[in-house]
């Protein structure tokens, strides 16, 4: 069993450490907010008051945080993760979905100082993490991910290795831009629909027998006819913007033009002067479809 430190507990974090801990691991966590690292103390989380002493003797560093700022918070400066002392060899595994040129970066400063760095982003709603069914997306040197594996055992129910450092988040910004694609468009579909004055029960029906059909986008379709974005919120407008706008950056940097990626990111950024970007994602309804809105 590991020493593990885990950085971040939010809806994904949470399930992650708590199936690290059934796993028999030792798991210091660190969050942002210390009451929702404490309220899991009872499952067998330890709480540290920085991510620095989260990762002090730890074989493995977990982090699953936000976006770019979260992540060279608890990485860098005088408290982060980086200026422990952690075990040698220890394993750096960031699975959260961040910028290509941060990981890369992340990842040369983890090897320079002899830690064996995981690019691990994630697919899988919070329920798949709790239950350990994630899908985890690496990008690592083959002996670290093939060390590594053991300790991820319990996290996941496939690992695809699409390359070195760096390759795992390329494809998780790759997908994330294409949903944000999919729930736009659909967004936008349904408004027709709705304008046409057909029955959005039966567009429902209709859409889940044909070739249209997606996990992602009858799950979106269910949300927009309950018109319930506030409630129950399992990925946020402010976060698939993030995502997207990530995708876009990469595509640019590699010297695609993402067309249909950038009035992705355009509807989605409509949400924060809605004052709706903190509401499930599939509220982007309300920024697209309506001339002048």
């Amino acid at each position: 069993m590991a020493r593990i430190g885990f950085l971040g507990l939010g809806n994904m974090g949470r399930g992650m450490a708590q199936r690290l801990v059934e796993a028999g691991h030792e798991v210091t966590a660190y969050n942002r907010t210390r009451a929702r690292a404490e309220a899991l103390q009872g499952s067998g989380i330890k709480v540290a008051d920085t991510p620095r002493e989260a990762a002090h003797d730890a074989e493995a560093v977990f982090s699953m945080v936000g976006d770019d700022v979260a992540s060279r918070a608890i990485w860098l400066g005088e408290d982060g993760a980086l200026a422990a002392q952690m075990a040698a060899d220890a394993f750096v595994i960031e699975c959260s979905t961040l910028s290509y040129n941060w990981v890369k970066e992340l990842g040369e400063q983890a090897t320079a100082q002899g830690l064996r760095y995981i690019d691990c982003p994630v697919t899988g709603l919070p329920d798949a993490a709790a239950a350990g069914q994630l899908v985890l997306l690496a990008g690592a040197k083959d002996s670290d991910l093939k060390a590594v594996t053991p300790l991820l055992a319990s996290l996941n129910k496939e690992i695809i290795h699409f390359g070195t450092i760096g390759a795992g988040t390329a494809y998780k910004l790759m997908l994330n831009l294409i949903g944000a694609i999919q729930i736009a468009s659909i967004a936008e579909g349904m408004v027709i629909a709705e304008k046409a004055g057909l029955d959005l029960e039966k567009v429902n029906h209709a859409l889940s027998l044909g070739q249209a059909a997606s996990l992602q986008v009858m799950r979106s379709v269910k949300r927009i006819i309950a018109d319930d974005h506030d409630k129950d919120i399992v990925f946020s407008g402010r976060l698939r913007l993030k995502d997207a706008s990530y995708g876009v950056e990469l595509a640019h940097a590699l010297g695609v033009a993402p067309e249909f990626g950038q009035v992705a990111v355009d509807a989605f950024a409509k949400l924060g002067k809605l004052g709706l970007e903190e509401h499930n994602e599939t509220v982007v309804i309300k920024a697209v479809g309506v001339k002048n809105r």
